[in-house]
């Protein structure tokens, strides 16, 4: 390597324990300030790539760095994930305590913080999430958007450097994921969002990479755009034709 880099992955292969066939072919890829969409078929890897970077699964072959040093072992992962916020396609698969508080506190207490400090920075995360007054809500009967944001909150309270974001827009009406787009312009942080929303990723991300038979290619600019017509390529990278004169 010639830089060191907050997350790489080098030489990243993956298949599934039933299945020889690779999903994930050679991938190398770094990220340090980028913001960054992903998009590609169900099936063709993204969450397994997620998962790859926060040592839930473990690489067929290659090497996942973490600020330059190879990670492989639970006690490295687990250094890592105090730094990287995952947020899973299901709030309900992330959401296990009776009250939002709970919850959001979870992450400082595990810190080390005290009871008093836990509650004030869980406090002060659903506040810049919209979500003030709704400490003692209890957290299965919310809606699906306010769950959302409830997850989001618990991995924010953990002060990561890096959020790994997977379809944070499944399911939302309009206005939250207006408010989602806020929130993440206003963190300044890094992150890595799968999505099938372009119009989401046209707002939040600068770079794109999609998977493509298991390998990951970046697209050019002009990729990225907000979508308010019916357009007959779908979802698909297109370019768009200049109009005569």
């Amino acid at each position: 390597m010639s830089a060191v880099h907050f997350i790489e992955l080098e030489n990243i292969r993956y298949h599934f324990p039933a299945d020889a066939r690779p999903i994930l072919h050679n991938i190398n890829f770094a990220i340090d300030r980028q913001t960054v969409g992903l998009i590609g078929p169900n099936g063709s890897g993204k969450t397994t790539l997620f998962h790859i970077i926060m040592g839930l699964l473990k690489p067929t072959e290659g090497k996942v760095f973490f600020k330059g040093e190879v990670i492989s072992g639970s006690d490295q992962f687990k250094t890592l994930r105090r730094e990287v916020g995952f947020l899973f396609q299901s709030s309900d698969d992330q959401l296990f305590s009776p009250t939002v508080i709970e919850d959001v506190a979870f992450g400082p207490l595990n810190l080390g913080h005290t009871e008093e400090e836990a509650r004030q920075i869980a406090t002060a995360v659903l506040d810049k999430v919209g979500l003030k007054g709704f400490e003692n809500r209890i957290t299965h009967k919310l809606s699906g958007g306010e769950k959302k944001l409830v997850a989001l909150a618990t991995i924010l309270s953990m002060d990561p450097k890096l959020l790994l974001l997977d379809e944070p827009t499944n399911n939302l009406d309009p206005e939250t994921q207006s408010r989602l787009v806020a929130i993440l312009d206003d963190l300044n942080l890094p992150y890595i969002i799968i999505s099938h929303d372009w119009d989401f990723l046209a707002k939040t991300t600068a770079e794109l990479y999609t998977l493509d038979n298991g390998h990951l290619v970046k697209c050019r600019e002009g990729h990225i755009h907000e979508h308010r017509h019916i357009h007959p390529y779908g979802n698909r990278p297109h370019h768009h034709k200049e109009a005569g004169p």
